[in-house]
């Protein structure tokens, strides 16, 4: 396998001075590129000594000499090529251009870009552009709207995966401003925050029959994620046969594609404008993220799966998570399954349209879903009418408790017709208030009335 640089590949026989460089003429560049360590000039592989080792000092190099911050905007990678072992740094284009080395400051001796397969100082006059055109609104520039922000959650997910958070964790986040105070980054990793994103299900192909909505979040934007694709995971699976022995399942959509879409689309979220939404209907799943193409990237960089992350330090913290993996890999996934045509892309938001199986969409499936629904309507009728008959079953039983009462003081009455209110209250084990109220009911029906002074005169029942 033989390869030859040109304008988004630079090939290095070894880690020389010059690297830095080369990265930044990619981080500058439209739809970024990649660097190979361990092929000559000549398209050669040669390899590398100690492959370890040598990621290492790439990271560490890009991270400490390269500004501003380059978190999220590339990944290092062992390869092989001839079994050979290799390097491949796969840098993406910031929007924080100019990026710049940062000895040398942001001036042609530190900012470059790529010209066809080399890396060239720019201008002071492209400095300036790029510095007028730098986006403004960032998850690090925006204020987190709360600031007692804690982060057990996130801790934990480090501990987990054998990063064991330093004293100095949170600063290695970029959650804060240079002020101090927590950014946005920090809001939507944090174990409390108010952002939400939403799964809707609808009965039909519309947004008529909205069966159900579930809100995930308002905790640790790590903690979200996970409990949106495990929803999906459960609402994707469908039992295509069912057998005397078992049932096949079969998924409505490629689940791959599914979470990559889901995951990009929380990660390449504009949260100054929204947040993501899934809907599910009887025929696809829809997933809408705010914010078209970011700055400086074309759709058909888009369909090239060349990366620009709108957020990098998402994207730093769902790596390091293992939810996503090298730089614009997720989008090759869900290519190789659909094909660009489920993209719906305008200046402000992204879809992604995953339609069902069409096995799994027969008229059969349609009507037996009707006759669900209408059964679903005729069970709750009769758990209706069973509660009125349980209404009605209580209301008999009062009555009749209020006859056996009745029976009971007329019976007295009969008996001794100059009994008085205290004796009934006795020998009923009634209140006051309900012996005199029953009194009253019989003497306004004309069953009783009273003869006589109060003291000495006598009840007469007719």
């Amino acid at each position: 396998m033989q390869m030859q640089e040109n304008q988004r590949l630079e090939l290095k026989c070894e880690l020389n001075e010059r690297f830095e460089r080369s990265v930044v003429s990619f981080l500058n560049y439209t739809g970024g590129g990649e660097i190979l360590i361990g092929v000559n000039h000549n398209g050669n592989a040669v390899g590398v000594v100690n492959p370890d080792e040598e990621q290492l000092k790439i990271v560490d190099r890009i991270r400490n000499n390269i500004r501003p911050q380059t978190l999220g905007l590339f990944d290092v990678v062992h390869d092989k090529i001839n079994d050979k072992d290799v390097i491949r740094v796969i840098v993406s284009c910031g929007q924080q251009r100019p990026y710049y080395i940062r000895k040398f400051g942001m001036s042609e001796q530190g900012c470059f870009v790529r010209v066809g397969s080399s890396s060239q100082p720019m201008s002071e006059q492209m400095i300036e552009e790029f510095i007028a055109k730098r986006q403004q609104i960032t998850l690090q520039t925006m204020l987190s709207p709360r600031q007692n922000l804690t982060f057990k959650q996130l801790r934990i997910y480090y501990q987990e995966k054998n990063l064991e958070p330093t004293e100095q964790f949170i600063e290695s986040l970029d959650f804060r401003q240079s002020d101090g105070q927590f950014n946005y980054v920090a809001y939507l990793f944090a174990d409390s925050n108010g952002v939400s994103i939403k799964i809707a299900v609808y009965a039909g192909t519309d947004k008529v029959d909205l069966l159900e909505t579930r809100e995930y979040g308002n905790t640790c934007l790590i903690t979200a994620t996970q409990k949106i694709l495990d929803r999906l995971d459960s609402e994707n699976r469908t039992f295509a046969k069912i057998t005397s022995k078992k049932r096949l399942e079969k998924e409505r959509v490629n689940t791959i594609a599914l979470r990559e879409a889901v995951i990009n689309g929380i990660a390449h979220n504009d949260y100054s404008k929204g947040v993501p939404l899934v809907e599910i209907f009887s025929d696809r799943i829809v997933v809408t993220s705010c914010g078209g193409l970011v700055d400086g990237l074309t759709e058909e960089d888009f369909f090239k799966c060349r990366s620009m992350p709108r957020n990098r330090e998402i994207m730093r913290l769902f790596r390091d998570m293992e939810l996503v993996e090298q730089i614009g890999s997720g989008m090759s996934r869900i290519l190789k399954a659909y094909n660009r045509s489920i993209f719906e892309i305008t200046p402000s938001f992204t879809v992604v349209t995953l339609p069902f199986e069409k096995s799994l969409i027969t008229p059969n499936d349609k009507i037996n879903e009707g006759n669900d629904k209408i059964n679903e309507g005729n069970d709750k009728i009769n758990e209706g009418n069973d509660k009125i008959n349980e209404g009605n079953d209580k209301i008999n039983e009062g009555n009749d408790k209020i006859n056996e009462v009745t029976k009971t003081i007329l019976d007295l009455i009969k008996d001794n017709p100059t009994t008085t209110i205290s004796q009934l209250i006795e020998l009923t084990g009634k209140s006051q208030s309900t012996i005199s109220r029953e009194l009253r009911e019989y003497q306004d029906a004309g069953l009783l009335w009273r003869e006589g002074a109060r003291k000495k005169g006598r009840w007469v029942v007719r």
